[in-house]
């Protein structure tokens, strides 16, 4: 088995071979490290080999590592988020890839003006309508982009979405186009936002090559599958 530091460096590569093939700059891409069930330990190696960015998948989990890991690396919420919990994610969380509707979007809003802060969010798209997937449909996007608009604590940076799992990444590939044009005719609305957080382990780089600002990547860095991380 290759090392995180081995894994990390092959990763990195293949990203910035996919940004060339399409065009684009890989500075412009951030790799965000899935960090859903690895250990403390594990993940601080990571750190140490070049991780910025890591991606938790539930809050209460995130805490806990929180508690021991801290400030050094940004800190990414890419699972889920539940009404309840959103009075946690201040203290953590930079970035919220998951939101996917105006109740949730009105709870964030509540507690970041309670504390006198901003929030930045992606809105996750369910591209593929599963019923196992969170996320707004895509025609319903943009309505829910102007309602949240509406909030003055919030910012949108962009869009999130998880396809159906495939061995295949080419199978992925018409999904993050797809989320790719919903942006663009989102802006074309004369909403600025540049963010498109698509693609995992198994097909990253077809992500990159259709957009991807931001990859989240479990498997291929640690060595082990995760859910949410196919």
């Amino acid at each position: 088995m290759n090392s995180i530091s081995a894994n990390l460096i092959d990763i990195l590569q293949r990203i910035k071979l996919a940004a060339e093939r399409s065009g684009r700059d890989a500075g412009a891409i951030k790799l965000i490290a899935v960090t859903k069930t690895v250990d403390v330990r594990r993940i601080k190696e990571a750190i140490a080999a070049g991780v910025t960015i890591i991606g938790e998948s539930r809050v209460r989990e995130a805490r806990e590592k929180f508690g021991e890991i801290g400030r050094g690396v940004e800190w990414h919420l890419i699972g889920h988020l539940q009404t309840n919990k959103v009075k946690y994610i201040f203290d953590i969380f930079s970035l919220i890839h998951s939101v996917d509707s105006l109740p949730l979007a009105e709870e964030i809003q509540k507690r970041a003006e309670d504390r006198g802060l901003k929030t930045d969010i992606l809105v996750e798209v369910n591209l593929s309508g599963e019923k196992t997937k969170f996320g707004v449909s895509p025609e319903n996007t943009i309505g829910l982009v102007k309602d949240i608009l509406r909030f003055k604590d919030i910012r949108i940076k962009g869009l999130m979405t998880i396809p159906p799992f495939s061995e295949s990444p080419e199978d992925s590939r018409k999904y993050f186009r797809m989320l790719r044009m919903l942006r663009d005719d989102i802006q074309r609305e004369g909403i600025e936002m540049k963010e498109l957080s698509m693609g995992m382990s198994n097909d990253f780089e077809a992500a990159v090559e259709e957009g991807a600002t931001m990859v989240r990547v479990g498997n291929a860095i640690f060595g082990e599958r995760e859910q949410g991380d196919k």
